[in-house]
């Protein structure tokens, strides 16, 4: 007898969560767990660099090894008297939020690795060691560490995949939709995670520029957007390349150094956006010229 369809996917989704299992027991039982004895040891690296690169990857794993992938075991042998996985999914999906951790924290988990590698010669050689071994298949510590990214889309795909496989007036119709929605929501979260975290380094390469002004530094600025500008200077009718950087709360009027050791620009004026106000001029002299008016001072700008 053909095996349904929908029945092929769940089998599917119980051998990649089972390889998925081995993948997390290698990270948290192996790398992090070796690592972390020689880090202790005082042999290799701060215990804390050890505790920062593999975040939050122990919680993940117990929750994977000792729930979900039990659950969807039982499951599939009893799959000729109850053929439905959206109940399971739906119990699995709330704990996909502890990813959020692991999403935001991994490009800095990766660079970790890389720089201690440089620093310690001893850290580098436990890596390469562990990397020699079966269980480790000619894959980088980098490289096991990419798949609980990759674990949420992961499911998402096989769901929608099993959904369309479904027979219309299947039990499992309602769970199943129900569950990939919510695992949806989840996989929303943790995009919001990266892309929070794309902002912060955003931000702080805009600081780096502008030599580290500190009170700059505060994480609920959002930089709008940035540009060249010729400020006009009506008392000798002539105009001087200035830079603007325009954030939620302020626009900061700077200035190009000539010489860019370090900085790259020099903040001359800070005007708070509450109670700035825009107006264009229309001169003939100067086209595109507006007028920037805030509580610190006004300037008279052209733009390109």
């Amino acid at each position: 007898v053909q095996e349904p369809e929908e029945k092929k996917i769940a089998l599917e989704l119980l051998e990649t969560e089972q390889a998925y299992v081995n993948r997390l027991h290698l990270l948290d039982q192996i790398f992090y767990t070796e690592l972390m004895k020689e880090a202790k040891n005082g042999k290799t690296v701060p215990e804390e660099v050890v505790k920062t690169i593999f975040s939050n990857i122990s919680s993940i794993y117990q929750f994977h090894a000792n729930f979900f992938l039990p659950e969807l075991q039982k499951r599939m042998e009893d799959w000729s008297c109850n053929p439905q996985i959206g109940d399971v999914i739906q119990k699995l999906a709330p704990f996909l939020k502890m990813y959020g951790e692991y999403v935001k924290n991994f490009d800095k988990a990766v660079e970790l690795i890389t720089v201690w590698s440089e620093k310690s010669p001893p850290f580098q050689e436990l890596i390469a060691d562990i990397q020699k071994r079966k269980v480790c298949a000619n894959l980088t510590l980098q490289h096991h560490m990419l798949e609980p990214v990759q674990r949420i889309p992961r499911y998402e795909l096989l769901l929608k995949d099993y959904i369309r496989k479904l027979p219309p007036e299947s039990p499992d119709r309602g769970n199943a939709e129900k569950a990939l929605e919510m695992i949806f929501m989840v996989a929303k979260h943790s995009n919001a995670a990266i892309a929070e975290m794309e902002r912060l380094q955003n931000l702080w390469a805009v600081y780096e520029r502008l030599g580290l002004e500190d009170d700059i530094v505060d994480p609920s600025n959002e930089l709008i957007k940035e540009g060249p500008i010729q400020k006009i200077s009506t008392r000798n009718n002539s105009t001087s390349e200035k830079y603007l950087f325009l954030f939620n709360n302020m626009l900061l009027y700077c200035v190009p150094k000539v010489i860019q050791v370090g900085a790259e620009f020099q903040v001359h004026l800070r005007i708070d956006v509450e109670g700035m106000k825009v107006r264009e001029l229309n001169d003939t002299e100067f086209p595109h010229t507006f007028l920037v008016s805030g509580k610190q001072r006004t300037l008279e700008l052209q733009a390109r």
